[in-house]
C-alpha cells in the first residue's frame, strides 16, 4: 500500500508506538557506524532479532542504518553488523558508502540509499539504481515539482526503484546534514552521528577587528524550525512518493505515537476522500504536544527562507511528568495501579504510560479510585487505581502538563 510511512525508533518503547500507530515500517540503528550515535538510542546487535520478530508479527518492515562515513579499519565492523542483520531477517539496509553497498548485496539484503549520497536529479538515481539500490531517499532541498519530474521519468523509463521523503521532523543547516560544525568546534563528526546540534544555540555576529556587534532580529540563525508536510500531505501523495519518512530517532515514545498516528490518519483520510483542511489543523495542533521547533514546510514549496526557530529546545505544547511506575495490572477489570512518587493527579488530566512491551498508552482519567473509594484528586503517596487499556507492571507513569500554563492538560 503506497505511500508506505516509516517511524523512527531507537528502543523497544518506541517500536511499539510506532506499530500501534500504524507505522509500515520502522528504521533503526546499531550502537555504531550510523548517523545517530551521539546523543540517541540504538539497539543492540544481540536485540536486532526481537526487534524484528516483534515487527514481522504486526507485518511491519525493519530498515537498519549503516549510514556513516565508515574507515578502512572498520572493515570487520561492518561485517559483523551485517551479519547479524542477516540472522535477523533485516529487510533492507539503509546506506550509502560502496563497501556497505557490495557487502549487504552479497548477503542478499536489498538496499536502500541514505539521503547523505544527497540524490537530487534522475540521473543520479538511474546510476545508483544500477549499482543495486532499490530505493533512494531523495536529497531534502528538492522541492515538489523537482522530485514530480524524477518520479514521471521514472515512469516512463519503467524503472524498478522507489523514491523516499522525509514528511516530518528536524531540519539541517547542512545540506542533506552533512555538516562539519561540532567537529570543528567540539571534535564531534556529525559525519560519524556524533552532532552535539552546536547549530541550535544563540549567536552573535561580531566585527572582530573593530568589536562591533550586530543586533539580530533572530538570534537562532542556523537553528531551522521542524519539517512538517500535513498541509500539503494531500500533494505530496498525488506527486506519486513512494515512502514517507519520518525523523525522530533521538526523540520519545510518545512524539513516535502522535506524530505517526497523526500522518496514518491523514493518509487513510485521503484514500477515503475525507481529508479536510479542519482535519489536517486538528493533526497539526496535536503533533504540537509533543517535541517540535515549531513547523515548516521544508522545500517543497520552495527555499524555506526565514523558517528559523526562533527559540533554543522544543516549542511542544505539552511535556510530561513522571508520577510513578504501575505497580499491578488487574486484567479482569482492565484496571491500573500506581503509587504516586511526586505530584498530584486529577479526574480528567490526560496521561501516558510507556513500557518495553507497551509502547506507549495516552489517555485521560475517567475517574481516580484510593482506597476503593472514588475521589477527584490524589496526591503525592497515594495509591490510585483507574481503568486503562493493557499496562505491566514496571510500566512508567506519566502526567501530561500544559506547557503554557503549567497546568494539567484536562478536555475542555
Amino acid at each position: 500500500m503506497k505511500p508506505e510511512l516509516m517511524a523512527p525508533v531507537g528502543n523497544f518503547e518506541m517500536l511499539q508506538a510506532a506499530i500501534d500507530s500504524g507505522a509500515d515500517a520502522v528504521y533503526l540503528g546499531t550502537e555504531t557506524l550510523n548517523m545517530r550515535t551521539f546523543g540517541s538510542l540504538n539497539f543492540s546487535l544481540k536485540e536486532l532479532k526481537e526487534v524484528v520478530n516483534r515487527a514481522h508479527e504486526n507485518n511491519v518492515k525493519v530498515y537498519l542504518t549503516i549510514n556513516s562515513i565508515i574507515y578502512d579499519h572498520e572493515e570487520l565492523l561492518v561485517d559483523s553488523i551485517l551479519k547479524s542483520a542477516k540472522e535477523a531477517n533485516i529487510d533492507a539496509i539503509i546506506c550509502w558508502d560502496l563497501m556497505v553497498l557490495e557487502k549487504a548485496k552479497k548477503l542478499g539484503f536489498e538496499l536502500h540509499l541514505s539521503t547523505q549520497a544527497s540524490v537530487a536529479n534522475y540521473q543520479s538515481l538511474k546510476k545508483y539504481h544500477e549499482l543495486g539500490f532499490k530505493r533512494l531517499v531523495l536529497a531534502r532541498e528538492l522541492d515538489l515539482e523537482q522530485i514530480k519530474s524524477i518520479k514521471e521519468r521514472i515512469i516512463k523509463d519503467n524503472l524498478d526503484v522507489e523514491i523516499e521523503c522525509f514528511v516530518h521532523g528536524a531540519m539541517c543547516i547542512a545540506v542533506s546534514g552533512r555538516c562539519f560544525m561540532s567537529q570543528i568546534a567540539y571534535n564531534k563528526s556529525a559525519n560519524r552521528g556524533e552532532c552535539i546540534q552546536v547549530c541550535r544555540r544563540k549567536y552573535k555576529v561580531t566585527d572582530v577587528e573593530e568589536g562591533t556587534e550586530l543586533e539580530l532580529e533572530n538570534q537562532f540563525v542556523m537553528s531551522p524550525k521542524d519539517l512538517c508536510t500535513m498541509p500539503i500531505i494531500d500533494k505530496l501523495i498525488d506527486a506519486g512518493i513512494d515512502v514517507f519518512k519520518i525523523e525522530g530517532r533521538a526523540r520519545s515514545p510518545e512524539y513516535v505515537r502522535i506524530v505517526v498516528e497523526s500522518y496514518r490518519k491523514a493518509i487513510d483520510a485521503y484514500k477515503k476522500g475525507l481529508l479536510t483542511k479542519k482535519l489536517k489543523k486538528d493533526l497539526i495542533k496535536r503533533m504540537e504536544r509533543v517535541y517540535n521547533r515549531g513547523f515548516e514546510t521544508g522545500f517543497y514549496l520552495g527555499k524555506p527562507l526565514h523558517a528559523w526557530a526562533g527559540v533554543y529546545g522544543s516549542k511542544a505544547t505539552t511535556r510530561k511528568v513522571l508520577l510513578g511506575k504501575i505497580s499491578n495490572y488487574y486484567n479482569k477489570t482492565g484496571v491500573a495501579e500506581v503509587k504516586l512518587e511526586c505530584e498530584k493527579i486529577a479526574k480528567n488530566d490526560y496521561y501516558y504510560i510507556i513500557g518495553f512491551t507497551t509502547g506507549v498508552i495516552e489517555g485521560k482519567l475517567p475517574e481516580l479510585m484510593v482506597n476503593d473509594k472514588k475521589v477527584k484528586t490524589a496526591k503525592k503517596g497515594d495509591i490510585v487505581t483507574f481503568k486503562s487499556p493493557k499496562a505491566r507492571v514496571g510500566d512508567k507513569f506519566y502526567k501530561v502538563v500544559s506547557v503554557k500554563d503549567n497546568k494539567h492538560l484536562v478536555q475542555k
